[in-house]
């Protein structure tokens, strides 16, 4: 949070978050290709802190060559997924973000940094801790409230201050206006 950061945002996926903000991802069909090489071109003019790979959802993707390409030009590379695919990819850090409706894949537990998981409704707390049970006790441990539902925010925040080993993921960016 609140670092310098180019991001690549992969189209396609197939978890369907009712919450998702950024639906037009969904469809791959509906996004040009864009070369590996004009994707890499494009993230050193930037001259970021970090590139961030994300989607849609991006693990449908093969994201070796990509992540090698990056790294090559000396990029650190970051990847935020549901983790529903397969992994694939060299990353510096990895933002695991699971969904019950499409369970994630077993090979992405062991190359986890961090876990966020949207909170919605209570039943959402019990699918965040099965996650971090799954997860060695050093990972950072993050819930966010769901942004449409009001009440999230309290269970979120009351859940925080009974459960120490968690803590409050906010998207900066909504509160910034950022896009």
């Amino acid at each position: 949070m609140g670092a310098s950061a180019f991001f690549i945002r992969l189209a396609g996926c197939d978890v369907g978050c009712p919450w998702c903000d950024t639906k037009i991802s969904w469809n791959a069909k509906r996004h040009p290709q864009v070369a590996i090489a004009d994707l890499v071109d494009q993230a050193l003019e930037s001259k970021p802190a970090i590139v961030v790979i994300t989607g849609g959802e991006p693990l449908m993707h093969d994201l070796t060559e990509l992540t090698q390409q990056l790294k090559k030009q000396g990029l650190r590379v970051h990847l935020e997924t549901s983790g529903a695919h397969p992994f694939s990819g060299n990353f510096d850090w990895v933002t695991f973000s699971p969904k019950q409706f499409k369970l994630p894949h077993h090979s992405v537990y062991e190359q986890v940094s961090e876990l966020k998981v949207v909170i919605k409704e209570p039943l959402d707390l019990e699918w965040a801790e099965l996650n971090a049970k799954m997860l060695d006790a050093h990972i950072l441990k993050y819930l966010q409230a769901e942004w449409s539902t009001v009440s999230s925010k309290n269970l979120v925040m009351d859940y925080v201050l009974d459960h120490q080993d968690w803590r409050v993921s906010i998207q900066t960016h909504k509160l910034l206006g950022v896009r």
